[in-house]
Formats: C-alpha cells, structure tokens, sequence
C-alpha cells in the first residue's frame, strides 16, 4: 500500500467518525490526513510523514478547532430558535414530567419536559430554560 493512501483512509475514517460523534474534532485529523497525504507524494519516508501527520493534527485541533465550534454556534444562533423560545414565560396546556407534557407559545403547541422529577400542572405559567430540537425543556417561575 502507497502511503498517500494511507493518510486518504485516515482522512476519511475521521470524516466518517466526525458525522457519528460531531464534536468539530475527528475533521481536524481529516485536514491533517489530506495534507499528509498530499506530501506523502514527495516526502516518502513514513516516519517523517507520521511526525509531520501529527504536527498538523495539533496544529489544527489548537488553531482550526475553535473557529469550527465558533461557527457552529453562530449557524445555532442564525435559526433563531434558541433567541425566539428560550427565556419566555409560556403557560402548560397539559401537565408537565420528565416524559411527556405540552405548552403553548405564539400559538404553537410544544412538547415540553423538565429536567425534575415532580409535575407541572396545566395552566401554570413557566419559564422556557432550554430549546433541544421538538421538545422545550421548562422550569417553574
């Protein structure tokens, strides 16, 4: 096996961990992967290729890393969702638990839970603390 494509199956092995586990780190070993790959073409021992590998693995984890999670924030906060919903004050249509509920906002139903183990009774008003996808977590006001 070539060494080029060794780095290529590293890469997309990373890429392939990155959309399992999305923690913006697998892809900065995808990076490294590539560019290792790309050298491998002129530099052909596989000692050097492994140290130069894992030097651009830090480089970007340290320097690519926080860019990455800083645009995933800006992409979650470009929905809306989190600045429309979360901080309302909402009343329950449906007594809220830990496994099923229901609250009302901007005429929209939502499924709603709280992070307790006690109940919220319907017509109680709450506080939405936390956006996740279809369901709105509340807490009592």
């Amino acid at each position: 096996m070539v060494l080029w494509e060794v780095f290529v199956i590293i890469s997309i092995l990373s890429i392939i961990c990155e959309m399992l586990f999305p923690a913006m780190f697998f892809l900065n070993l995808a990076f490294a992967g590539l560019v290792t790959a790309v050298l491998s073409l002129y530099i052909k021992n596989g000692i050097y290729l492994t140290l130069i590998f894992t030097a651009f693995s830090l480089i970007f984890i340290f320097l690519l890393r926080p860019l990455l999670l800083k645009n995933r924030e800006n992409k979650l906060n470009e929905t809306g969702m989190m600045n429309k919903y979360v901080g309302k004050i909402v009343k329950t249509i449906e007594p809220v638990n830990r496994y099923a509920g229901a609250i009302t906002i901007y005429d929209e139903r939502w499924e709603a839970r709280i992070d307790g183990d006690d109940e919220i009774p319907a017509g109680t008003e709450v506080k939405i603390v936390k956006y996740d996808s279809l369901i709105l977590t509340v807490e009592r006001i």
